[in-house]
């Protein structure tokens, strides 16, 4: 049996009640995830909140005092699903763990193990949106150049992996990305799928990045210009959610 630590942070249970009735009650998705993730703007960015590894029991976290750039979206997705607290620990599961088992082995450990193992959630539309300007490479995930680990007591698994690389993200690239969906910024480091990820909000002709960012002059969740952000980066992967009753 594991252990469940939580920490909420600004909000007590019955505030986050509230907010994912009222989120629940938004219809589309694209504005339910404008709305969830826009509970934690200016909310300070912090690593290492997870705990477990190959030696430490994994505990089940729910830490919403900060969060990295993975932890943000695990819950914000996680958010959109639910109706009420208790049905948001329930989904975090789900979006965290492989078939919600909570172990350090079974965490969903790269952003593309959330198109493997919860296909129910979301889906890849990397390919379908690029225009046929994307680049398909076969990584062999958790191996570095060096043949150790990223994560050791974690298998290293092949896979093919799609993005879009920034100098073919264009305007008919731009008008296709919707309010809501995940980008992963690819890695061009081997072993890693993505280096950060965050979320797309569009707000007028503005498309910006809403992610927790590690740069020294934000610490905290943010919005970016996502053309800017996106300049001097290798390319993304995008994943879209699927509707899903709340």
């Amino acid at each position: 049996m594991y252990k469940t630590d939580i920490l909420l942070g600004k909000w007590t249970q019955e505030a986050l009640d509230r907010v994912l009735r009222n989120a629940s009650e938004i219809k589309n998705i694209s504005k339910r995830i404008d709305f969830l993730s826009g509970q934690f703007i200016n909310l300070d960015y912090r690593e290492s909140t997870l705990t477990g590894d190959v030696n430490i029991p994994e505990v089940f976290t729910i830490d919403l005092e900060g969060v990295d750039c993975f932890t943000f979206i695990d819950y914000i997705e996680a958010m959109r699903l639910s109706a009420s607290f208790s049905e948001f620990t329930t989904n975090l599961k789900k979006v965290r763990y492989k078939s919600g088992r909570v172990s350090f082995k079974e965490r969903n450990h790269f952003l593309t193990d959330w198109i493997t193992f919860n296909p129910d959630f979301v889906e890849d539309v990397t390919c379908k949106i690029s225009g046929k300007k994307f680049i398909r490479v076969t990584k062999t995930l958790n191996k570095k150049e060096d043949r150790t680990y990223f994560l050791p007591g974690i298998k290293p698994v092949e896979r093919e992996t799609s993005y879009i690389p920034s100098d073919a993200i264009d305007n008919s690239v731009l008008s296709k990305l919707r309010t809501g969906d995940y980008i992963g910024i690819y890695s061009t480091l081997k072993g890693l799928d993505v280096s950060h990820a965050g979320i797309i909000i569009k707000h007028g002709k503005d498309i910006l990045l809403r992610h927790a960012s590690s740069a020294a002059k934000n610490r905290k969740v943010v919005d970016e210009d996502f053309k800017k952000y996106i300049a001097d980066k290798p390319g993304i992967i995008v994943l879209r959610t699927k509707s899903h009753k709340p």
